[in-house]
């Protein structure tokens, strides 16, 4: 593997833990609330975070990843936690999932991270490019939890 790519997942890995290390203190019935003027809680966070780099490589690459079927009805685009049913992971086997995923997506891609694609909607043609993109999005959804928290240890402290 090139110097570059150990990089790329010397930083999914870091990152993924600065969102396990935000989630740590977190209990799975405060990562159930959707504090008002959210459309999501922490739990749909984690799995959408989860979700997400599998749907984009599978966008780049047509191939189907190990992302459940099920993940896009829970945690897709456009949906919440009024999605969810008996069958939705726990926080707990969310926060599992998330903690193996880097290490997963380097035995599964990191062998393949130049391979050429053709391009998606945003013009990324390689897994690496993708990979990026989702570091990226995972930061959006870290600064998520990290506001949802906000607003439970403020109701919290009322």
């Amino acid at each position: 593997m090139k110097e570059g790519q150990l990089v790329l997942f010397n930083q999914l890995e870091a990152y993924r833990q600065d969102l396990l290390d935000s989630i740590s203190g977190v209990s799975a019935e405060a990562a159930e609330i959707v504090p008002n003027h959210f459309n999501n809680n922490i739990r749909w966070n984690m799995g959408h975070v989860y979700l997400d780099q599998y749907l984009w490589i599978e966008t780049l690459t047509k191939e189907k990843t190990e992302a459940p079927e099920s993940f896009r009805k829970w945690f897709g685009y456009g949906t919440t936690p009024d999605h969810f049913s008996m069958e939705t992971p726990s926080y707990i086997e969310l926060k599992k999932l998330l903690e193996e995923q880097p290490k997963r997506l380097k035995e599964s891609y990191g062998h393949r991270l130049e391979e050429l694609f053709s391009p998606t909607e945003m013009g990324m043609r390689t897994i690496e490019q993708v990979l990026i993109r989702t570091i990226f999005h995972e930061g959006i959804h870290l600064q998520a939890i990290n506001d949802i928290k906000k607003c439970l240890y403020l109701h919290e402290a009322i």
